[in-house]
């Protein structure tokens, strides 16, 4: 699905997929209702209706295995930017117990990671273009001064065990969202849902080519379900893309002041 559908608001996707959809029912409708003439008619008149609820159903499975994943990953995403906030949360708070000159300078790279994190990280993972190989040098660099701090206390001794954990804690958040940023629909399963959908029509068309009304009625409904479906899909469908997307507010809200 392209991008920019994706960076809409929700509200112009679904005009967007609205009116495409519009357009599928219309063509379908009027070749339909063209090819319902003799012998061709009678044939179309004749297609069960019974196969409508079998086709209703496979649709029905397409979605739901496609909702779980896509909402699925939306909690993954959600997850791990809350599990990296609270980690760095825990640095700023532990580093209470360091001495001054090692505690100001950890928040300063704490500052540095959030804000690397949000100013290019998150333009990154939004476009699907994050890498792993990428390194938190910030992050990095204060994960190195915890460890090369030598503690003078028992207090220290603590603080100390819990900042390599917390960083660690943070370093496996990050490489989860960057791993999650990725997730999408392809373009296989977008083919097969809306193609599902196509041969849905065709067969509602079919089933009620004796009526121009009924069918007219019927494709449309059907039609306004499929909207539905395909907005909440794509509004959802990359985890950090969009006015849905997961967004570093959370990641903000810790960066140290001082």
């Amino acid at each position: 699905m392209s991008d920019w559908l994706h960076e809409l608001p929700v509200p112009w996707i679904a005009v967007v997929v609205l009116a495409a959809i519009s357009l599928l029912v219309a063509a379908i409708y009027l070749i339909a209702m063209r090819l319902a003439v003799g012998e061709r008619g009678e044939a179309m008149r004749s297609v069960s209706p019974g196969l409508l609820p079998a086709l209703g159903i496979v649709f029905a499975l397409i979605v739901g295995f496609l909702a779980a994943g896509v909402w699925g990953d939306s909690d993954k995403a959600k997850d791990a930017v809350s599990n990296e906030a609270s980690a760095l949360r825990a640095v700023v708070l532990l580093s209470d117990e360091l001495p001054a000159a090692t505690a100001t300078r950890m928040r300063a790279l704490v500052r540095q990671q959030i804000q690397d994190a949000v100013d290019r990280e998150w333009p990154a993972m939004r476009k699907r273009q994050a890498s792993l190989a990428a390194i938190p040098t910030p992050l990095v660099e204060a994960q190195r001064l915890a460890l090369a701090f030598d503690p003078r206390s028992p207090g220290q001794i603590d603080a100390q065990r819990e900042l390599v954990a917390a960083f660690q804690q943070a370093l496996d958040a990050r490489r989860q969202r960057i791993i999650v940023s990725d997730s999408h629909v392809n373009a296989v399963k977008w083919f097969a849902l809306l193609g599902l959908a196509a041969v849905m029509l065709i067969a509602i068309a079919c089933v009620h080519s004796g009526n121009r009304r009924s069918a007219l009625v019927a494709m449309g409904l059907y039609a306004a379900a499929v909207v539905v479906v395909t907005v909440m899909l794509v509004a959802q469908d990359e985890p950090f893309t969009g006015h849905l997307g997961q967004s570093p507010d959370l990641l903000e809200q810790v960066i140290p002041h001082t």
